[in-house]
């Protein structure tokens, strides 16, 4: 299986959203503090179920689907699936959004999962073509 950049609008998009993925990944593989900094669930002092379950459950989704996402860009059903993803997470954050309260960073990442989620989908959806 060879690999290649995309070439089109509609190659970029995903492969965009799967980079993010595997960026997000690695972040959180290795650096679990950060990402759940970041998200507002930073661990206490000497917790470490929080950091294994960011190692596996953050870092192994994202990278698993990232890196799929990336080599398999151009296929319509890898598209959605990583589409998918990011959309569910969009509506799992406007869950809370809407249950919990707003806060500036939950808006935002609100905000970016809903755009990378059309990223994806955008091609799949036939609304970007090559």
């Amino acid at each position: 299986m060879d690999f290649t950049l995309p070439t089109t609008l509609a190659g970029w998009l995903p492969f965009t959203a799967a980079v993010v993925a595997i960026l997000l990944g690695l972040a959180a593989l290795f650096a679990p503090r950060l990402i759940l900094s970041a998200i507002g669930l930073a661990p206490r002092a000497g917790s470490v179920d929080a950091l294994g379950g960011a190692r596996a459950s953050l870092a192994g989704f994202w990278l698993g689907v990232g890196l799929v996402g990336a080599a398999l860009f151009d296929q319509p059903f890898i598209q959605l699936a990583l589409g998918a993803g990011w959309l569910f997470s969009a509506f799992g954050r406007l869950v809370s959004l809407l249950t919990d309260g707003a806060s500036f960073r939950a808006v935002f990442y609100l905000l970016v999962e809903l755009a990378l989620a059309c990223a994806a989908l955008a091609p799949a959806l036939g609304f970007i073509s090559s």
